[in-house]
Parts: C-alpha cells; structure tokens; sequence
C-alpha cells in the first residue's frame, strides 16, 4: 500500500508486458495477465463478506463490488461466507463462482453467526489488507478505496462511520449511539460506530485476533492490545433492500456481556491474579474486620454473637475471598499454559530491523 497503485495492465505484479503482435495474441496476453494477476496469484487486497439469507441482495452486491474493485488495478480476491443460509443465497454465490475465479465462497453447514463468518474470511484471506462488509446493499462498495487510502497514511485498522443511518428508526438509533459511547469510554478505544461492518484491516492484526462469541463488533478493541493505529472515516449507508434485518434490541443484553468480557481480555488477559486477587482481598479483608468486631463484642464484652447476621456475613466474605483468590491463581496457572504451551508471546512486534524474516 506504500506504493502508487499502477494504473496500466502492464504495471501489474507478474504480468508481462503485451507486444504488439496482432490485435488477437493481444487479446490473448491480456486474458491471461489478467488472470494471473487477479484470479490465480496472490492478491492484494482480500474483502470478506458474512452472508446469510441475502439470495436477493448478492448478485448486485458483487456488481457494484467488483466495479468498485476493478479500477484500483490490484489483484484482489472476494470471500464469500455463506453462513448456514436457508434461502438460494449460495445457489447464487456458485453460479458467481463458476464465472468469476476471484470469487472463493465458504459455506458452514449452519448458522454460526457473523463473528464465526468473520473469523472464517479471516483464516482464508490471502491478501496483505483485508476489508470486511456486508452483502445487503446498505455498505457502499464505492467507500473501499477511501479506506483503503487511509489505512496507507499508516494505520491499522480504518473503521467505517455510518454518519447518516438509513436502516433504523430513532427508537433503535438513540440505543445505538448510547452503546457506542459505553464501549468507547469501556474499551477506550473511541469509534462513533462499532457496529459498520465496513472496515479494513491489516493482514496482520487481522489474523492476530482469535474471536469467539459474539465479539466482532469488538475488533478495533481487541487489536488495541497490539498497539495498533485505528482510524474512523465517514462512510456512505443505505436503507435495505431485499431480505430481513439480523440485528434488533435483543442484542443487547449480549453486546453488555460481551463489554465485560473485552474489557477483562484488554485490562487482566495475562495477570488474571490482579483482579481475582483483589476481589479476594476485599472480600477477605472485610470479613477479616467484622471478625475482629465480633471478637471484641464475645472476648471483652461478653455479648452472645452466635445468632447476629454479621457472624453469617463474616464467614461467608472469608470463603468468598478465599475462592477470589484461588480463582486468581488457577487463572494465572491457565494464563501461562495458554502462552507456554502454544508458544504464543504476550506481545505484538510492528517491524524488525536487523534480522531476516526468512526462517
């Protein structure tokens, strides 16, 4: 992306150059520079897409895609994630396929969810950015080379802003904007719109993240532990045209879930000890006091504690904090195998300078 793009067919990576040797050997060269560049090399640019149920949105959404792809002249790939549809949805991805190779479609055998999808485009993506949308018409493919133009100022991560939603009535906008706020001052990673599938990745952070659950929406965060650069650009939206919405209000109560649990992965991941072991503390330290108390009350003042409800308390927040901390240490004894037995590092290096990547 450091690069111009080249904007002749001769400019491309692996194609050769076409020698004027008759209007139909140039047709020819042409078919297969273009066929090696785009549809059998590795591409560029990789777009992952989560599908489901969208038979009668996906023949426009891959015209306008490819429009939208084709001018930037690099070669590029579309994943195609049919997720468990129940509709022709990958009747028409296949026929898509059968004519155009730089269409790769994986299908589940049921309906995972989008972050499965996601992880899914992820896992297969060749490409040295990968940008991610949706297949309803409401992402505008024509936004991609503005992302694409802003992940190469240097950043990691260019989140799409959907500044005038056209899908949602105030009723769910208003929840929404809440939402986005909450996460942001959460996670501190601030993006006035978590939930635009519209985003653009580096290879790297992209495949760096393991997601699970409903954590998609939470990419940016997530990758915000490796250090990287996320940007938010305006992107254009529309309302839908074909099929049904997946999201509503129910979300919720996951997405809260899921803030704690991004918040715990981003702050305790690797020092489970200092959360647990606190709560532990607390808990203890508490229970500790009222002992004492109730000591003081039986010892030297000759009170009958046996039926007050502090004895309760006090017993109950001394087993409780003994738990927080044990809790605490089988953490830590999980933490480490999870990095030790994987190999994993517990953290992200940007560039190196001084050894070769050729090991």
């Amino acid at each position: 992306m450091g690069e111009s793009a080249p904007t002749r067919l001769d400019d491309l990576p692996g194609v050769p150059p076409v020698r004027e040797v008759g209007e139909g050997a140039v047709a020819s060269a042409q078919d297969s520079a273009i066929g090696a560049a785009f549809g059998e090399g590795r591409p560029t640019l990789s777009v992952v897409a989560p599908l489901y149920n969208e038979e009668a949105n996906v023949l426009q959404w891959y015209t306008t895609l490819i429009e939208a792809l084709e001018p930037l002249r690099l070669p590029f790939e579309v994943i195609a994630v049919d997720d468990g549809s129940t509709d022709g949805t990958f009747a028409e991805l296949r026929a898509l396929h059968l004519s155009d190779r730089r269409l790769h479609v994986i299908r589940f055998r049921r309906n995972f969810g989008q972050t499965a999808a996601l992880s899914a485009g992820f896992d297969h993506a060749r490409g040295d950015v990968i940008v991610t949308m949706d297949a309803d018409l409401q992402n505008h493919a024509e936004d991609i080379p503005r992302l694409l133009k802003k992940l190469d100022e240097g950043y990691d991560i260019v989140s799409g802003w959907r500044v005038k939603r056209q899908d949602a009535p105030l009723s769910r906008v208003l929840p929404s904007r809440i939402a986005n706020f909450v996460i942001s001052t959460v996670t501190g990673v601030k993006l006035h719109d978590y939930g635009c599938s519209l985003k653009a990745y580096r290879s790297d952070v992209a495949k760096g993240i393991r997601l699970y659950g409903e954590l998609h929406r939470f990419i940016p965060a997530i990758a915000s532990w490796m250090g990287t650069e996320i940007a938010e650009i305006p992107v254009e939206h529309s309302p839908r045209r074909g099929g049904k919405s997946k999201y509503g209000i129910r979300r919720t109560p996951r997405v809260m879930l899921d803030l704690v649990t991004v918040r715990f992965l981003l702050t305790f991941l690797t020092k489970p000890m200092q959360v647990f072991g606190l709560l532990g503390l607390t808990c203890g330290g508490a229970g500790g006091l009222l002992g004492l108390y109730l000591a003081y009350l039986k010892l030297i003042l000759g009170e009958d504690i046996g039926g007050r409800p502090l004895l309760l308390l006090c017993v109950l927040l001394v087993i409780v904090g003994v738990q927080f901390v044990v809790l605490g240490l089988i953490g830590e004894i999980i933490t480490r195998v999870y990095y030790e037995v994987q190999g994993k590092p517990i953290y992200v290096i940007r560039e190196r300078l001084g050894w070769s990547h050729e090991k």
